[in-house]
């Protein structure tokens, strides 16, 4: 039987049983201070019996955007242990996808982090039939019959004992934000997200001392399973990052043990060691390349001569805890998710001395199905299936997951809900993968992301971007070949390592300048030549046009998880794109004519 049968559960043993241990870090003015676990208890008891008087109840449903803070976590515990569906939303998301799912979900109140939001979404209690409650983080929000502040919810005086819901009872519904279209509701119940916390426990011992720093969202499923309720399950702590761009900073502060996180981030830190490094004597480099393969010796259990060993503790010493200090020089663990991480990232982290662990699964999936654990990780894949989890091939390549973590299914959906289960019931993952004979599993890439050139071939691109985004100069980057001839790219950048590469190089000009610069578009072909040199014929880029913006939430070309939405940049440098083509087109007819 599972440790826990619900969220409800995992609240009441935590909260007994590590009453007087911090639980949440908050910088405020430069110094952080922490909650403890009885504190979070007393607050989100509080919370839960304030609920209850604006007459919430079993079986409702209540949103909220915000940002991670311990009034996230204490709204979701509360309508948790009142059986109501709490249903999260990002700050940084769409106010059409805000104002799309507090009436699809039929959300009865919204919980907002900021009066700014607060204005965006105020006419929802006149339009959402639903929706009788805004309740505002913000002192700043003006309060009212129907719009109501946080703290003064969580002041009500009046007692209200969390119930025991059933493992079947809804939970969580968590919005996707997909590529395309509206976003799609995933309905979680309480026994899906419990049970892959407990197998959580049945493959990583996290100790009460361990401590996370928390940026990745709590509204993505990775984030909120993995990091949230697993670590609050075994007594650990989380300091909550003041923003993505405060993440150094915060590591160094907060001194963290464990890291969650997604490839992106892990590819930034391998981009600014490998960059450090470069410019180090060559006898240095050698030491360095010498040493990350004795790691990988190591973590093969093959034999370490002692002079090996002796460069490894040298290098370890003089490089290698110098990169972990930036860190905070408490780092053990890091779990990656979110997307595949490049086996190459993955072994300059490890070889850094930093165990890093890689998982796999889907917001419907609770999300993990597949993880690498202590004794049982082989990098370059997404581990093995998660205790009570079964994972299968079909004929076309997809990995089929079935088990208790598997979602009730889509929120007013029911032919979506057809199309993605499987006739005994295993849900189709849309993910191409196999698995080796000690069941590792291995992800290629995304069925429908995957296209057909002109030849017939097929181009699984993903697996293929996040190889070419090694290099230090490509901040982002999107393949298409989509029934055309060869493969082009969309290349994002990197701005700040193309200046430093022109100023060496006697160039001058403003970005946009030095982006149309020849010697650039020479940089760029020989790194992409060289990242993607063990690319099969037909998937290497053959041509590519340089821009300076990233793909962001903020202009609508990445999703919240921080997924690529293909058709939104195809849409967006459509001309930029076919102009590939026709170039390469012209520069074909008159090499014809001159043979």
């Amino acid at each position: 039987m599972p440790k826990f049968q619900t969220l409800v559960d995992i609240y009441r043993d935590a909260i007994k049983t590590y009453q007087d241990s911090p639980l949440f870090g908050t910088k405020r003015d430069g110094v952080w201070t922490w909650m403890t676990y009885g504190e979070f208890g007393r607050k989100t008891d509080g919370l839960r019996a304030g609920l209850t008087a604006l007459g919430l109840a079993r079986g409702d449903r209540v949103a909220m955007i915000s940002n991670n803070r311990y009034e996230w976590a204490a709204a979701a515990y509360a309508c948790f242990g009142l059986g109501i569906a709490f249903i999260p939303m990002y700050e940084a998301q769409l106010q059409k996808d805000w104002e799309f799912i507090v009436q699809d979900s039929e959300a009865k109140a919204l919980i907002v982090a900021t009066d700014a939001i607060h204005q965006k979404t105020r006419e929802l209690l006149d339009i959402a039939p639903n929706l009788k409650h805004i309740i505002s983080l913000d002192p700043a929000t003006k309060t009212s019959d129907t719009v109501r502040s946080f703290q003064e919810v969580m002041d009500t005086e009046a007692a209200v004992p969390a119930i025991t819901p059933e493992p079947k009872d809804v939970a969580c519904i968590l919005y996707t934000s997909g590529t395309t279209g509206n976003p799609k509701g995933v309905i979680l119940s309480h026994g899906n997200i419990a049970s892959n916390v407990s197998a959580i426990h049945e493959c990583f011992r996290v100790a009460k001392g361990d401590r996370s720093l928390s940026f990745l969202p709590w509204a993505h499923a990775f984030g909120q399973t993995v990091e949230l309720h697993a670590l609050f399950s075994m007594g650990a702590s989380l300091a909550i990052a003041e923003s993505v761009d405060k993440i150094l900073d915060n590591l160094l502060e907060a001194k963290p043990t464990l890291l969650f996180s997604v490839p992106r981030i892990f590819n930034k830190i391998y981009a600014a060691v490998q960059s450090q490094v470069s410019e180090k004597p060559g006898f240095v480099q050698s030491m360095v390349k010498s040493a990350l393969t004795t790691r990988k010796k190591q973590r093969r259990g093959e034999k370490v001569s002692f002079g090996e060993g002796l460069m490894l503790a040298v290098v370890d010493n003089l490089v290698f805890s110098k990169v972990r200090a930036r860190f905070g020089g408490h780092l053990k663990f890091a779990f990656s998710g979110g997307a595949a991480i490049s086996t190459e990232v993955a072994e300059f982290i490890d070889g850094l001395g930093i165990t890093v662990y890689e998982g796999y699964g889907l917001t419907e999936t609770s999300p993990i199905a597949a993880a690498n654990w202590p004794n049982n990780r082989r990098i370059g894949s997404v581990g093995k299936a998660l205790p009570g989890v079964t994972l299968r091939i079909s004929d076309v390549g997809e990995v089929l997951v079935s088990g208790p973590n598997v979602m009730i299914g889509y929120h007013n959906r029911p032919e979506e809900n057809r199309a993605v289960f499987t006739e005994d019931g295993a849900f189709r993952t849309g993910d191409i993968g196999w698995m080796n004979d000690q069941g590792f599993l291995f992800i290629t890439g995304r069925l429908k992301e995957q296209y057909k050139l002109e030849n017939g071939r097929f181009v699984v691109p993903t697996p293929l971007e996040e190889q070419l985004k090694l290099s230090p100069y490509v901040a982002n980057i999107m393949m298409y070949g989509d029934n055309r001839p060869f493969n082009v790219a969309l290349v994002v950048a990197n701005v700040e390592a193309v200046k430093s590469w022109a100023a060496k190089n006697n160039l001058s000009g403003n970005v946009e300048e030095l982006l149309h610069h020849a010697k650039v578009h020479e940089l760029f072909k020989n790194e992409l030549a060289h990242y993607g040199e063990n690319f099969k014929g037909f998937e290497g880029v053959k041509d590519f046009a340089l821009v300076a913006e990233d793909f962001t939430v903020d202009n609508g070309m990445l999703t919240p998880s921080l997924k690529v939405k293909r058709r939104k940049v195809f849409e967006t440098y459509k001309a930029v794109i076919e102009g590939l083509y026709t170039k390469r087109e012209i520069e074909s007819a008159a090499h014809g004519r001159a043979c």
